[in-house]
């Protein structure tokens, strides 16, 4: 995975080395340099830190603690015998001791723990690659919106030499006295309208390419150029990063479980204790004294029964949201990818009628320019039929932009990958 990530930023620096762009590029540069993207850094020190305190559960435990007490009554021996004192233990006792326990046995709480632990910072992992993955919808309205501008000027270009070649031609007819100085006007007036277009276009161009540059953290000036891609044939099939998501919080849900097991089990523990009180071990002595005792502990609580089969139906509860969520999930998406191929559909069929209706609009218009050259046609006639052949392959345009933009959202839509 690193190694290609690496190969794509290395694709990526070279290509902005050339102040060109691809697709692939900006998504894996956006990917890199979106500020969310430092979280996953924190997720994974995190884990690190949590999984190594609960190792420290398998080290013995140092417990220090004492106590004063005064007590309304103490054992006394109930008989006299001659030549012998008792003595009587006082009313105020002080306990203060240390004591060490090793785990022998917890019934796999620790291990649970960190499979838990792990569950979760693959849930959490899982939830930041869905963040950064709605990423790509907005590289894709960015990219495919340079692109369409940068169409749209090359065919007003195309539009600005054809009024050129009709302003020759009306102006060629005024030196011959054949036509008035103000067809030429109108073609004049035309001519700038186009001007302004493109001034309109490339200041648009602009601002496209300044929002992509802040999401992949690259300066990009108004050379940029950006590689259209590759018309796509995507699979239906649906491989989001939510799905993985939704199949991660299921994996902690049977941590979960297995906790509630563990957490039930009886714990067995060694234990060392030493300590100084009155009385220590010997009762029968009212003296300061200090003491040892060792031994095995067995501990068994048995009130986490009570709520066991409760706990387990919150977590089948849980799980059947989890179910719930992914139905809607992919409901929803299946439902956006019906629209996306109504589109595609849409736009193809488009596209076969463009091809036609500008190889008329084109004939029209030669005919049109023969016209102009020989005085049937005024300026503005010429005009009308250069306007509409520009209008025609400016549909297409949009059209042809619009189909594969469509084909890269359908592509996001299903997290399929190039």
């Amino acid at each position: 995975m690193k190694t290609k990530l690496l190969l794509l930023l290395l694709l990526a620096t070279g290509a902005l080395q050339a102040q060109s762009l691809t697709i692939e590029t900006c998504y894996a540069l956006a990917a890199e340099n979106y500020p969310l993207v430092k979280q996953r850094e924190l997720l994974t020190k995190s884990n690190e830190y949590t999984l190594q305190n609960l190792s420290k559960g398998y080290l013995p435990q140092l417990i220090i603690a004492g106590q004063a007490t005064y007590q309304s009554e103490v054992t006394q021996v109930p008989i006299s015998l001659p030549g012998m004192n008792i003595p009587t233990l006082s009313k105020d006792q002080y306990k203060f001791y240390g004591e060490v326990n090793q785990t022998l046995f917890d019934g796999g709480v620790i291990k649970q723990q960190k499979l838990t632990q792990q569950s979760n910072l693959e849930v959490e992992q899982q939830k930041l690659e869905v963040e950064l993955y709605k990423i790509k919808e907005r590289v894709n309205q960015l990219f495919f919106g340079i692109l369409l501008v940068d169409e749209q000027i090359r065919q007003t270009e195309l539009l600005k030499q054809d009024i050129n070649l009709g302003l020759k031609k009306t102006e060629a007819a005024i030196a011959n006295g054949t036509a008035f100085k103000s067809s030429a006007d109108v073609l004049k007036a035309e001519l700038l309208n186009a001007d302004q277009r493109t001034t309109e276009l490339k200041a648009g161009r602009i601002a496209y390419a300044e929002m992509l540059g802040m999401f992949i953290n690259r300066q990009l000036d108004a050379t940029v150029t950006l590689e259209k891609p590759k018309a796509l044939v995507v699979s239906p099939e649906i491989n989001r990063p939510e799905i993985t998501l939704y199949e991660s919080q299921n994996k902690t849900i049977d941590a979960q479980y297995k906790m509630l097991t563990a957490r039930n089990l009886p714990k067995l523990n060694l234990f060392v204790q030493g300590g100084y009180g009155r009385p220590a071990l010997n009762m029968l002595s009212n003296d300061f004294e200090a003491y040892y005792i060792g031994g095995v502990r067995l501990n068994w609580s048995l009130s986490g029964l009570y709520t066991l089969r409760k706990d387990k139906a919150l977590l089948d509860l849980n799980r059947k949201t989890i179910a719930v969520q992914k139905e809607t999930f992919l409901f929803n998406t299946n439902y956006t990818l019906r629209q996306q191929s109504a589109e595609l559909n849409k736009y193809s069929e488009l596209l076969t009628s463009d091809s036609d209706i500008i190889a008329l609009r084109t004939r029209v218009k030669q005919t049109a320019s023969v016209q102009l050259e020989n005085g049937v046609i005024t300026s503005n006639d010429y005009l009308r039929e250069v306007n509409a052949e520009d209008k025609a392959r400016q549909n297409k345009i949009v059209h042809e932009i619009q189909l594969l933009m469509a084909q890269y959202a359908r592509q996001t839509t299903t997290g399929n990958s190039l």
